[in-house]
């Protein structure tokens, strides 16, 4: 049995919070999108394609709520 890394653990607990809620990513402050960023880039799909594929997508999609909340802010604020 393969034992849980506290980053695992950190992940997917970030990862729950967007998929429990209907506005996914306007509920993470900044600080967790980056975290949360930082954690999906480490962990290695490459052994699965579609996991991998999926990766790249999320985070394709923080990187725009990342860019919202940063240079968004000067735009629209």
């Amino acid at each position: 049995m393969t034992e849980i890394s506290d980053e695992d653990r950190e992940r997917i607990k970030l990862l729950q919070l967007l998929t429990n809620s209907r506005n996914e990513f306007k509920k993470l402050s900044l600080d967790q999108l980056k975290r949360l960023q930082e954690l999906i880039e480490k962990k290695d799909y490459s052994h699965d394609k579609k996991a991998h594929k999926s990766k790249v997508k999320l985070l394709g999609k923080i990187n725009v709520r990342i860019y919202e909340l940063t240079e968004g802010r000067g735009i629209w604020g």
